[in-house]
């Protein structure tokens, strides 16, 4: 028997020991979710949204994380449905859903009748992973990007973000907030770049860590200089970085098109572990 949405209810500050128990199934796949668990305590005044919980009797067995993203965790079809029916009463207020694609299946099949029509839907995205320093040598002139940099940083994060999403960051005035986010990035250390006579030749970022794992967005080279293997080199060093300071396995996500980046991760000491879906609107 299918589950309706009064198997599904708000989660709080009080749901953070139990909620973190379904993240912890996976997680390395569930950092995005980990990580907003924990920084937030899931008070809906730092969450910015909301995180759902789907429950069997009364034990928590699956989250959605509803905000700009709409992230299935730990999702059993039952859970993905009830969570597509309990969305469809609400305004829709995320532009992606992203998540593992057994999942992000479930809930997009009981959404697209009464959500917009997508943008773009990517349903084959390796999700990789390594545990371990590549074997290749790192690029020794990547490092962690300055505060001093963060202007110069700046314009090749909204290109990548353009290049990558087909849509700027900066329309409909979010400028000032993306511009906020790149500088949060590079306060935080989690913002690697390498930058020559005020040009930026690769740059990664951090985008979500947890004491288990952290999460690689935003890997970018310069048009001009790819094929040159600065990507794999410029990965190697973050890799190394990420494992030595920051958590015990890195991961990140990849259109399965992009033949040129798998390469150069795979180079870089990532293997595939599971396959993510995104839907854009």
């Amino acid at each position: 028997m299918v589950r309706t949405s009064q198997s599904v209810r708000v989660l709080g500050p009080s749901d953070v020991t139990a909620a973190l128990a379904v993240v912890a199934r996976d997680p390395v796949a569930n950092v995005f979710a980990d990580y907003r668990t924990r920084i937030t305590q899931l008070d809906p005044r730092w969450l910015g949204g909301e995180m759902w919980g789907y429950h069997e009797g009364d034990e928590l067995v699956s989250l959605c994380h509803v905000g700009a993203n709409l992230v299935p965790v730990a999702a059993s079809a039952a859970a993905c449905e009830a969570f597509a029916e309990r969305a469809t009463r609400n305004s829709p207020r995320s532009s992606t859903i992203v998540g593992p694609r057994d999942a992000v299946e479930v809930l997009w099949a009981g959404l697209e009748d009464s959500w917009p029509r997508p943008r773009e839907l990517r349903w084959d995205q390796p999700h990789l992973v390594t545990t371990r320093a590549a074997d290749i040598a790192c690029d020794q002139q990547v490092r962690r990007t300055t505060r001093e940099e963060a202007a110069v940083l700046y314009p090749a994060c909204v290109a990548m973000y353009t290049e990558e999403v087909g849509v700027s960051p900066e329309v409909d005035g979010g400028r000032d907030l993306y511009r906020a986010r790149v500088n949060q990035l590079v306060g935080r250390g989690w913002s690697f770049s390498r930058i020559e006579d005020g040009r930026v030749l690769f740059k990664a970022e951090v985008a979500c860590a947890s004491p288990s794992a952290c999460q690689i967005q935003g890997v970018y080279v310069d048009p001009e200089l790819r094929g040159q293997g600065l990507a794999a080199a410029g990965m190697a060093t973050v890799v190394a970085t990420c494992l030595r300071e920051i958590a015990p396995a890195v991961s990140l996500y990849v259109n399965a098109h992009n033949t040129a980046a798998r390469a150069a991760y795979a180079r870089a000491g990532f293997e595939q572990t599971d396959t993510f879906s995104t839907i854009m609107f």
